[in-house]
């Protein structure tokens, strides 16, 4: 056995080590180029005890800890303000964690919260989960009928969740109707405004008193980031989300932000084209035998087409805007399987979720499964909703009109 020797020598460090950690050069001032510098930091250096001691996190005049923000989240956070029309935002993991995060803030044990019957998925999951076990109670409304919501409202009602336009089934809402109706009951409402991404109508002037978007959509528009925002117009709830925010301990990543950063520019290029695809496309398949409805807001007999023209229709924007994301209802005497062979015969059209990308996207879905009950003003059938990417428009009625020959007795 090999003996220890009794003073062991301690490796010496390479002599480099400590001039490469605490190198002198700073890149000067004034330098500009198109894209921002991504900073990811968790340590802060400050300058001097002073300013570590007396340093508020929660305002954005100076720098604490990566956690509570850099000069990436605040550049980020402050074009997405501007973009909704608010003034304070925070940023979240993704867009389902920005709606934890505004439940979370804004409910206690005791509450309710109210939340339309064509709700995210994952919002409802969320409600019928976490929030009932933490005492918060959950109702569901018809987002058609004002009445509806109305009926709904009790003492405990502190929170109302509103779509524009609703997941999947493409309903779109009297937003202003029912954001008055909430400001009556003294109660605060909360929009998710990942289908109109800022540009389609803006959330505050309709009422709203937080804004939440799935930046992973359109903001981000290349399906590769996720990431969500919180918007508000309102202090004092801007301070309350961000409290809690730090509690939760959530952060985005520096290379994120910058990814957002980067498609923020084209955005409404983006949105513009995707919009006017996604009507030709639409219009396209409205045509086809096997197609008994068509859920696009800007289609006339579409659920609530009257409030898309109402609230997304203007002397700036005389077409309107809309989302690059439909649905369709085939006849209900077209079997499933043949649905399903439809599907996978598109070539273009991927399987897959998320929207708001460069890649046009399928999926099909039974909205008895996903909703419990036929949801009214939809006819029965078998639901497909399409998300229009960047591609030709042609070239995607091309490949729909092979898929649909591709298929017996489809018509």
């Amino acid at each position: 056995m090999t003996a220890i020797p009794a003073n062991p020598v301690t490796p010496a460090l390479p002599a480099a080590s400590t001039p490469l950690i605490h190198h002198p050069y700073r890149a000067p001032e004034g330098f500009l180029a198109p894209q921002l510098p991504i900073y990811q930091a968790s340590t802060v250096i400050f300058p001097h005890l002073k300013a570590l001691r007396s340093r508020d996190w929660r305002e954005r005049d100076g720098y604490t800890y990566g956690l509570h923000g850099t000069p990436s989240t605040f550049t980020l956070e402050s074009r997405l303000a501007t973009l909704e029309g608010g003034e304070h935002c925070t940023l979240a993991p993704s867009g389902l964690s920005a709606i934890a995060h505004v439940n979370l803030a804004l409910l206690s044990h005791g509450d309710e919260v109210l939340l339309p019957s064509n709700a995210y998925g994952p919002s409802l999951a969320l409600a019928k989960g976490e929030l009932a076990q933490f005492g918060i109670t959950h109702k569901v409304y018809d987002p058609l009928d004002l009445s509806s919501l109305k009926s709904l409202f009790t003492e405990r009602t502190r929170l109302v969740w509103l779509e524009a336009a609703g997941s999947v089934t493409m309903e779109f809402p009297d937003l202003k109707a029912m954001t008055a109706l909430c400001k009556t009951h003294g109660v605060l409402s909360a929009l998710d405004n990942t289908w109109g991404a800022g540009l389609a109508f803006n959330p505050f002037d309709c009422g709203v008193d937080v804004s939440v978007h799935a930046l992973t959509k359109y903001p981000s528009g290349g399906g590769d980031v996720l990431m969500g925002s919180i918007v508000t117009r309102d202090s004092v709830l801007a301070l309350q989300i961000k409290l809690s925010h730090m509690r939760l301990g959530t952060g985005v990543s520096g290379h994120d932000v910058a990814a957002i950063l980067k498609g923020l520019p084209s955005l409404a290029l983006r949105y513009t084209q995707q919009d006017r695809s996604a009507r030709a496309v639409a219009a396209y398949l409205k045509g086809q035998a096997g197609v008994v409805q068509l859920l696009h807001p800007a289609f006339e007999d579409s659920p609530g087409h009257a409030h898309w023209r109402n609230h997304c229709v203007n002397e700036a924007q005389p077409q309107g805007l809309a989302a690059g994301i439909f649905s369709v209802v085939f006849r209900p005497s077209i079997v499933l399987a043949r649905v399903d062979a439809f599907c996978e015969g598109l070539k273009l059209f991927k399987l897959g979720y998320s929207w708001g990308g460069p890649m046009s996207l399928v999926v099909p879905y039974e909205l008895v499964s996903l909703r419990g009950t036929q949801p009214s003003g939809l006819l029965p059938g078998h639901l497909v909703r399409f998300c229009i990417g960047l591609e030709d428009p042609q070239d995607l009625i091309a490949d729909l009109e092979s898929a649909l020959l591709g298929v017996d007795h489809f018509s």
